[in-house]
């Protein structure tokens, strides 16, 4: 292929709505288009949401795609019917788990559900040693009639996890050969092709996980691909990770696990694109959709990956040992339903009104108002202009779902219910930001800049910045496209971990090169196997640490200097540092261990340029004025709002809140006594009025 792809497109479907970006390089223009999603056939938005951006696919060079089919297969429970083939003896390794209890003192605490149930994991006999030796040779015999009984109980999956293939996959990979010869049906998955990592259960898990959603986005991916050839698209199709990078369909096939929060990721590495180019050292990702409301971190300008997640919380999630990039995400967007408990306290979310039948407002069947219905009510959407008029919004309906269904119950008016929904979803989402900072061993307060994206992002960013007292906020150019355009400033990505148990002392630095050469080689030859037109190659590395006796590592990355002047004792202070940071303190004179190494092979593509705006004065040009309506504000109440329209206003404009800016796919809401600004590349920074209204 080659590096100068000159039309690039980007689809990313989420809960509610289909968003797609385009970057045409012949006329360096960037294209935009959303419609609903189509859960039936999810393909049908992609096309729509194309012709709507005015993109011919058969002229696209590179097609990159997103989706929340994984993670919500996963947390939906709907993936395939799947078995577990496991070592003898270890069957319930996937059940027993860590024994953790998240919450000690509450005795109505439920473990994590497994995604396979116990009558569906099996034992064959084989035995392999933590050095990669055979203790026990495998059976065939037993997989070989294991596969007959498959076969009668219609299983759709099969997760292969046998004891430390992570050393030696030799068991696995000929289970996985003689499955894929004697039940040709099943979508098989084996550890040590996701992983050659440790810790049993943790692979256990992701491994099941992989298989689990596997059938679903085989299909889907497959659907995808079909329908590219059949609108006459020659180009490359590469599919986002969760670590914000792409790999190739085929891998993206197999290896589904990788995409589990694709379309979030790529949201947070254009937030640190946007870093980079405006000077930016330490920010805040918040994305605000219709369904849930995420936030990711970007810190020294690198976005923060971890490198195992629990999918569905803490409390009762299931591991995946899968590199993704740090997000958390509450059940709080704009489709999000606000209801009230058995005891009369209002709630909003989890539940979600999503695409169909949507909020009341949509007029598409939808009685139970939510956080879109609140915003129509108090002035801050207009009916007549949502998606650039492109759909009418029902304020009868809204009205009445709020006055029926909260507002009455509780003896207030619509107005009241539908500003105390908005302060109620606030701090929910406070809560997202907070999980990747204050949760993480990181203070709230070194990162200043918030940048908020999502189509209800815009509408909500100054009350949750008020929230955790965040100074300013940035509003980046199309921010209801902006995950979607977030992956076409992605570079295609593999990231690989190998376990290796050494303590520093006995370790040479000339042995530590020769594994992550080894290491690096597998991720090159993926590279040139998926032949993307990279211009260069980085490479990153990182090591897993830990003081001898502890149970639990530290990821650091270790700096080139470090190699290039030989010194292990420059490791060890980067490690040191690395754990102050985290926990309070380091142990300088401590001996430190190796625990696994971790190797970053990037391919760096060809981006779109960020374009730069027509430049003006302080005082917004007259054609930006769209006029004025109320708008009600907590304390205030109504406020006569003047409303500006995005795309006339000029870099240098200021505005002073309160003030309503209006574009296709969303409206940022000034608050009273923010004030805003527009930089060179038409961004909206927002210097938030903390002393006004904030907590």
């Amino acid at each position: 292929m080659s590096s100068h792809a000159r039309l690039r497109a980007a689809a990313d479907i989420g809960g509610t709505f289909t968003d797609v970006a385009a970057f045409d390089e012949r006329q360096g223009r960037l294209l935009l288009g959303k419609t609903l999603s189509t859960p039936g056939k999810l393909v049908d938005g992609i096309l729509t949401g194309l012709d709507k951006a005015g993109v011919a696919l058969p002229e696209a060079d590179l097609f990159l795609h997103g989706s929340t089919v994984a993670i919500n297969t996963m947390l939906e429970r709907s993936g395939a019917h799947t078995a577990l083939i496991t070592t003898r003896g270890f069957r319930d390794i996937y059940e027993i788990g860590r024994i953790n209890r998240p919450d000690s003192f509450n005795l109505r605490h439920h473990k994590h559900t497994p995604l396979v149930e116990r009558d569906l994991r099996f034992e064959v006999t084989e035995r392999m040693l933590a050095t990669g030796e055979i203790h026990i040779p495998l059976e065939e015999a037993e997989v070989l009639a294991l596969a007959q009984r498959l076969k009668q109980k219609r299983i759709a999956a099969v997760a292969v996890v046998f004891l430390h293939a992570y050393r030696n996959p030799t068991h696995e990979r000929r289970v996985r050969d003689l499955l894929r010869r004697h039940l040709p049906q099943a979508f098989v998955s084996i550890s040590s092709d996701l992983s050659q990592e440790y810790r049993e259960y943790e692979r256990t898990s992701t491994t099941v996980a992989n298989a689990y959603i596997g059938p679903r986005v085989d299909s889907y991916l497959g659907e995808i691909e079909k329908t590219l050839k059949q609108v006459k698209f020659a180009g490359q199709f590469l599919v986002v990770q969760s670590t914000g990078g792409l790999y190739a369909l085929g891998e993206a096939r197999q290896d589904c696990v990788r995409m589990m929060e694709s379309g979030p990721a790529a949201g947070v590495i254009g937030t640190q694109a946007l870093c980079a180019a405006l000077g930016i050292d330490n920010a805040i990702a918040f994305d605000m959709g219709g369904t849930t409301a995420k936030a990711g971190v970007v810190r020294h300008h690198q976005a923060l990956v971890a490198n195992s997640v629990m999918i569905g919380g803490y409390q009762s999630g299931l591991p995946l040992l899968t590199p993704m990039i740090d997000i958390h995400e509450v059940g709080t967007g704009g489709g999000s339903l606000a209801s009230l408990s058995s005891t009369g306290a209002l709630r909003v979310g989890p539940q979600s009104a999503g695409a169909s039948p949507g909020p009341a407002c949509y007029g598409l069947g939808g009685t139970a108002p939510t956080v879109t219905d609140a915003n129509v009510l108090l002035g801050r959407l207009d009916p007549k202009h949502f998606l650039g008029g492109e759909m009418q919004l029902d304020l009868a309906a809204a009205e009445r779902a709020m006055r029926t269904n909260i507002a009455k119950p509780l003896g207030m008016s619509s107005t009241e219910a539908a500003s105390g929904i908005l302060r109620i979803a606030a701090a929910a989402m406070s809560h997202a930001v907070r999980g990747v900072t204050t949760d993480r061993g990181l203070d709230t307060g070194a990162f200043p800049y918030m940048f908020a994206y999502g189509g209800a992002g815009p509408l909500h960013a100054s009350m949750v910045a008020r929230e955790l007292r965040m100074p300013h906020v940035v509003i980046p150019r199309a921010p209801g496209h902006f995950s979607a355009f977030g992956m076409l400033l992605a570079d295609f990505r593999r990231d690989l971990v190998r376990s290796h148990f050494i303590t520093l002392a006995e370790l040479s630095l000339a042995q530590l090169e020769q594994w992550f050469a080894d290491l690096e080689a597998q991720g090159l030859q993926t590279l040139q196997d998926a032949d993307v037109g990279e211009r260069r190659i980085m490479l990153r590395r990182h090591l897993d640490m830990r003081y001898i006796g502890q149970e639990h590592a530290v990821t650091v990355e270790i700096p080139a200097a470090a190699f290039r002047r030989k010194s292990l004792a420059a490791i060890k202070a980067v490690f040191d540092e690395a754990h102050r940071e985290r926990y309070g303190r380091g142990s300088p004179h401590e001996p430190a261990e190796i625990v696994s190494l971790r190797s970053t092979i990037i391919g760096v593509l060809k981006k779109p340029v960020l374009e730069k705006i027509a430049s003006g004065s302080r005082v917004p040009p007259a054609a930006a004025k769209r006029g004025q309506r109320q708008v009600y504000f907590e304390p205030e109440g109504w406020l006569p709002t003047p409303v500006y329209a995005r795309e006339a206003l000029r870099a240098n404009n200021r505005l002073v809140g309160p003030a309503l800016i209006e574009e296709h796919a969303s409206t940022t809401v000034l608050q009273p006594g923010d004030r805003l600004h527009v930089d060179a590349y038409g961004n909206l920074h927002i210097a938030v009025a903390l002393s006004a209204g904030s907590h």
